[in-house]
């Protein structure tokens, strides 16, 4: 992987990340960009004790373009995006309307192929590995911002779950606190932890589902699951099978079967609700170790916790769509229409 760092005509940073060592990359942003202004303000809930971004400049952001003005595509000739060059394998670059910026953190976009018409499972598996090395570094550059604690690498697909651009994209947010999910987990870890004497509980939550019904596929060094537990209709949880608490942790072997595996699990889900549906619309996201203290947590630091992905989708059967309603958005108790054992089988039988 060869990186190249450079700055568009606003000041932000944009990366590429290549598969070839001989790439040059000196295009010139040419567009006419007045510096960025963003508004964003983190507030302390005072009741829930967790924490809400202000960000109100992102009223302006573009939405919903039409493909020939994506501004994700390579540049060519006169139009212009927010990539200079005429081709990129992968880039990153900081995102002109942010939800946290400054000392409220940093977002970044990733974009995963120059093809504006492909998915993150049509990419080939070097392709796949290529987004890989780009989270991995971008989580260690952006842990020592001194604004940053957690670090989140997500991709949202499909208009359904609130997509504004096509393009195949994913996003990055560096968080200025450990995020409320996340803290969740970690207090169950440490309550567990006590509780058996010292058990480690994403541990004991893999064995259980190696041992059971619910394994979706697995590798040498990953494995796919259903959880016991799934707020969503279709849900899968993806684990190295030797936990490290960050991207930074995974080892070459785990690296090399990473692509396989993740590209067949997402090629299964385009394929759940038949061959004439639309594309699925999911969600995935890698939850890592916060890089922040964890005193809070008593008796539990950061190589207790599990580095995992997590993909769901809101569709939970043909054409129908799982809405957030009253007990769900109202009490945060989820609902789900879908037994996850019958997830599973549904996720097995859709292999290719």
């Amino acid at each position: 992987m060869k990186k190249t760092s450079t700055r568009l005509a606003d000041g932000r940073e944009l990366i590429y990340y290549d598969l070839r060592d001989d790439a040059v990359r000196d295009a010139v942003d040419r567009r006419p960009l007045d510096p960025t202004v963003t508004t964003s303000e983190v507030r302390r809930d005072p009741l829930l004790g967790d924490s809400v971004a202000i960000a109100s400049h992102r009223q302006g952001r573009t939405y919903h373009p039409p493909a020939d003005e994506c501004p994700l595509c390579p540049s060519q000739g006169d139009r212009l995006s927010e990539i200079p060059d005429s081709s990129y394998d992968a880039v990153v670059f900081e995102n002109r309307f942010p939800s946290l910026a400054g000392d409220s953190g940093r977002c970044e976009v990733v974009c995963f192929t120059s093809d504006h018409n492909a998915s993150f499972a049509d990419l080939t598996e070097e392709q796949a590995r290529l987004v890989l090395d780009a989270w991995t570094d971008r989580t260690s550059e952006l842990s020592h911002l001194p604004s940053v604690e957690q670090v989140f690498c997500f991709e949202n697909r499909g208009a359904e779950i609130g997509v504004t651009l096509g393009h195949p994209h994913g996003q990055i947010y560096a968080y200025p606190f450990t995020t409320p999910r996340t803290a969740l987990m970690l207090r169950q870890v440490a309550a567990h932890k006590e509780a058996t004497g010292g058990e480690n509980l994403f541990d004991a939550v893999l064995r259980s589902e190696l041992a059971g019904e619910r394994v979706v596929l697995e590798g040498e060094h990953w494995v796919a699951f259903v959880p016991y537990a799934a707020h969503w209709p279709y849900e899968v949880h993806l684990y190295p099978k030797c936990r490290v608490p960050d991207l930074l942790g995974l080892d070459e072997d785990a690296r090399t079967e990473f692509p396989k595996v993740y590209l067949e699990l997402l090629r299964r889900f385009d394929r759940l609700f038949g061959e004439n549906q639309p594309l699925t619309p999911y969600i995935s996201g890698w939850h890592q170790a916060p890089f922040g203290a964890l005193e809070e947590f008593e008796g539990v630091n950061r190589d207790d916790f599990a580095l995992h992905l997590e993909l769901f989708t809101i569709r939970r059967t043909s054409g129908k769509l799982k809405f957030l309603a009253g007990s769900e958005s109202g009490m945060n108790v989820f609902i789900n229409d879908v037994p996850p054992e019958h997830a599973a089988e549904r996720l097995r039988e859709v292999a290719s």
